[in-house]
């Protein structure tokens, strides 16, 4: 049974996801003017089929995505004025962007959400420090970190960041101490060895805060750009080679990694939501890359038109997409092989160590 609503709670929280992100291409096509001929969440044969005044709307039998048809890779008739090729390439531009734009918002809401039913946050304030480490000879009880090694910090999940991905245990820190913002340098942490590898210590704790009516939209804020630095970062590592395509996942592997959180924290809701926002914002990230076949490959040719006042043909521009497309399924296959393979080959798991938070 636990196995069946682990599947569930992932091909539901994916569903919406991806539900977000068409009705929000949807509903700013139908605001301007534009016809959609048809709303389709999932991929491949369609189970259901409802037709509605202006739009067929469908479920697919494969819950990996969805799309919204709006002729926009087709040659628009002169009088046909609601095909999207012939409304204005500032309307376009919005309805492009829109799909992405509702999964942030989505993310943003879902992190409201998640500091409600919490009552609270971790803040990035200073609890207290071991005594006798090198920490508890530089940082004091109630210190606020600003920054570690540059990097500012909007939650406490900032510095595991930092501390997880540290070479030499040394830190520079920017705090406020006392009101005042001041700077400390070569802050270390112990370091200790277990079972042959190096473990770097975390040589204090910081504050976990009750939530205010005041703190809650810039306590979301602060969790929504963690997420969206995190993606950023991971990105940007992708593209300079730090991690292979084979640490790349696919809807097969965010629904595995879903049905396993559901299962490790016995579908505790603010660990499953927790994973919605991030894949929320995760999918509006990657749709906004400048690459064909994408929202944002789509957007560069609105603004190249925007430029030179006249359109790419539908057929260049359709075939730039279709190849975009095409690769893009080439490296969804290897990506999916990869999931599955993870599913059913046992993998070596990070051990994931937290900032504990102390209540205040």
């Amino acid at each position: 049974m636990s196995t069946f609503l682990s599947l569930l709670c992932a091909i539901l929280i994916f569903g919406a996801i991806v539900t977000v992100h068409e009705f929000g291409h949807f509903i700013v096509a139908r605001k301007c003017g534009i016809d959609v001929h048809e709303f389709a969440i999932g991929m491949g044969p369609a189970i259901f089929k409802k037709q509605g005044k202006h739009t067929l709307f469908t479920i697919r039998i494969l819950p990996l995505g969805g799309f919204c048809a709006m002729g926009e890779d087709d040659e628009a008739k002169a009088d046909d004025v609601n095909n999207f090729r012939n409304k204005p390439v500032g309307s376009r531009m919005a309805v492009i962007v829109a799909g992405a734009f509702m999964n942030l918002i989505m993310g943003f809401i879902l992190g409201i959400v998640i500091l409600l039913a919490d009552g609270g946050y971790t803040s990035t304030t200073v609890a207290e420090v071991v005594e006798g480490t090198p920490c508890a000879e530089q940082l004091q009880k109630d210190d606020v970190l600003v920054s570690m090694n540059g990097m500012h910090l909007f939650t406490a999940n900032d510095i595991i960041y930092q501390l997880q991905n540290d070479d030499d245990g040394v830190f520079n820190f920017v705090i406020k101490r006392d009101g005042k913002v001041m700077e400390i340098k070569n802050v270390a942490f112990t370091i200790t060895e277990e079972n042959g590898n190096r473990v770097l210590n975390y040589d204090f704790k910081v504050y976990h805060k009750e939530l205010t009516p005041m703190q809650l939209i810039p306590q979301a804020a602060n969790k929504f750009v963690y997420y969206a630095r995190l993606i950023v970062i991971s990105l940007k590592d992708l593209l300079l080679g730090k991690y292979g395509l084979n640490q790349l996942q696919g809807p097969v592997g965010i629904v595995n990694a879903i049905t396993q959180t559901a299962k490790q924290t016995g579908f505790k809701p603010g660990f499953l939501l927790e994973m919605a926002m991030l894949i929320s914002i995760n999918v509006g990230i990657f749709n906004l890359l400048p690459l064909p076949a994408l929202d944002g490959g789509r957007f560069v040719f609105l603004v190249a038109e925007a430029i030179r006042r006249k359109p790419v043909s539908a057929e260049k521009e359709g075939m730039v997409h279709f190849i975009g497309f095409a690769l893009l399924m080439l490296l969804m296959l290897a990506v999916t092989f990869n999931d599955i393979k993870s599913i059913f080959v046992p993998q070596d798991t990070a051990h994931i160590m937290c900032v504990n938070g102390v209540d205040r």
